[in-house]
């Protein structure tokens, strides 16, 4: 039996990502940043829900190894864990921008790194990075997320050469517009009523979200096709 530690899964794409592999057999390590939000992952067989904040190191590297403990190996790793900030870059604190790198791009590489030596020991292993369609085209306002999402495929694509001679695979996933907590507590959003230039745009930039909200696919539907060559 095969096992994937996934990251971010008390909602969303990590929540549906879970249930997915859950139900196709394999072990989950489904880990969050509050494990009180797990709705009732917990209780399904093989999975072990774990405590990670992708801020926070010790709390990445206790999630690894209670992950190895509990099931013997880490096969597949989902980066799922993120949000995204959006706004006029003025508006943004230098300890918002920060926290959006942080949890983006600079979490994303700690986890990979902590299950990248046990990977590497058994020569072999996934790591699957969820980017996004705004890794590969940008909007108004969107400075911070795009610069993060842009980060994630730059460092996806690198790795994916130095870890292939290993037995170790990567995968970028870049969805569209899914039902998920996006516009929820996974976006950020900043504007100063004194940055009143910006006001236009922000203006239209909510016209274009609320039409590309209208119909979000399902994120059960992005759970298909992560693994291919190499799993």
């Amino acid at each position: 039996m095969k096992t994937i530690l996934i990251t971010g899964a008390s909602s969303g794409i990590g929540e549906a990502t879970a249930r997915h592999f859950q139900a196709n057999g394999w072990s989950v390590v489904a880990t969050m940043r509050n494990p009180d939000n797990a709705s009732d992952l917990a209780g399904l067989e093989n999975v072990h829900v774990a405590q990670l904040d992708v801020t926070d190191p010790s709390s990445i590297a206790e999630a690894v190894a209670a992950g190895i403990d509990r099931f013997g190996k880490i096969d597949v790793l989902l980066n799922n864990a993120g949000y995204g900030a959006y706004g006029a870059l003025e508006a943004f604190s230098m300890e918002r921008i920060r926290r959006q790198f942080d949890t983006n791009v600079i979490g994303l590489m700690e986890v990979t790194k902590a299950v990248l030596p046990h990977m590497r020991a058994n020569r072999t292993g996934t790591i699957i990075n969820i980017s996004s369609i705004g890794g590969q085209i940008t909007l108004p306002l969107g400075t911070l997320y795009h610069g993060t999402k842009f980060a994630v495929e730059g460092l996806s694509e690198a790795l994916h050469y130095e870890l292939e001679p290993l037995g170790i695979y990567v995968r970028i996933v870049e969805p569209g517009m899914i039902k998920t907590n996006f516009g929820g507590s996974s976006f950020d959003f900043a504007m100063d009523e004194d940055l009143a230039d910006y006001a236009p745009m922000a203006e239209a930039m909510g016209r274009v979200f609320r039409t590309l909200a209208s119909n979000p696919s399902e994120p059960r539907n992005r759970c298909r096709g992560y693994l291919g060559r190499g799993q």
